[in-house]
């Protein structure tokens, strides 16, 4: 059973079917001086815990913006169960911020109290599903909020794993009543990765439940006699590949609010806008073809 919880488009600050950024501490001063032409901003939540003037810019920039929390240390999957403090800190910036959207990831990172500073993957079972739903019902409660839960990029599977991914994250969606964050370019490299089809993974996605969707760009490592892997390192523009698969998760889905992530080799804010303009775009061209549509 999962708790009444509000659903994420009720929230304060409601994040617009738009494009929008990933904030990185590099472009407070300019987003704080210039108010460029953005529709909503994306913030890892951990960065915003202490004092300081980091928590203080983003106060000046939630003035002028709709704010979404992307939550990386949560670890939802993790069988030693939920760390209260790290909670209690999350809501604590959930308070201050006022988020439109607040999200984690489908993954583990902690053991033995351990914090292993990385997003792993989960085995894919019965038992899995069961702690990441309990963990789920557990946040949703504690924040009072309904959470987005964000598909991983994977370069591995366990061989125990008895449930397809795209599964395993719509079980959670309905057991829990939480959303889904798709990011369609962590889609693009599993798929590449383990040899999936893309659209089968869009097509078990249940679209009432999708609330953001990701898009970034990868890295393809060569491994010699045709042996590739994709990295999902957030470190260059969207490939034209996972734009095309995006343009397939809109006319599954409809127009949901999208995000440029760049996490290494952050670019100077000019370069994101750009990418958000392409997103825009392409949300723009299906906004008209639904219109005309509807008007036959």
């Amino acid at each position: 059973m999962h708790v009444s919880v509000a659903r994420a488009q009720d929230a304060p600050g409601r994040i617009p079917a738009k494009a929008g950024i990933g904030l990185r501490f590099r472009h407070h001063q300019p987003v704080a001086e210039a108010r460029p032409d953005v529709a909503w901003f994306e913030v890892h939540t951990e960065n915003y815990m202490g004092g300081g003037t980091v928590p203080r810019h983003l106060d000046m920039i939630r003035r002028d913006y709709p704010i979404s929390l992307h939550g990386v240390g949560l670890s939802l999957g993790s069988a030693d169960g939920l760390d209260a403090a790290h909670l209690g800190r999350i809501r604590d910036v959930v308070d201050r911020v006022e988020p439109g959207l607040i999200s984690e990831h489908l993954s583990w990172s902690v053991t033995g109290g351990t914090y292993l500073a990385d997003l792993l993957p989960l085995p894919l079972t019965e038992e899995a599903l069961t702690i990441v739903c309990h963990h789920v019902d557990q946040v949703q409660a504690h924040l009072k909020r309904r959470i987005l839960i964000e598909n991983p990029s994977t370069y591995l599977r366990f061989r125990h794993s008895t449930i397809p991914e795209w599964e395993f994250l719509a079980h959670v969606a309905q057991r829990t009543g939480c959303g889904i964050l798709c990011d369609v370019n962590n889609i693009y490299v599993s798929a590449c990765n383990h040899d999936w089809d893309a659209l089968t993974y869009l097509a078990a996605l249940p679209p009432a439940a999708i609330g953001e969707i990701h898009l970034a760009g990868h890295s393809i490592r060569e491994f010699g006699q045709g042996r590739t892997l994709r990295i999902d390192d957030h470190g260059s523009r969207v490939a034209p590949q996972v734009w095309a698969l995006y343009r397939e998760a809109l006319e599954r889905f409809g127009p949901i609010p999208t995000l440029i992530e760049w996490d290494t080799n952050v670019p100077a804010l000019e370069v994101l806008m750009e990418e958000a303009a392409i997103a825009e775009a392409i949300l723009g061209e299906h906004r008209h073809e639904a219109a005309c549509a509807n008007a036959d």
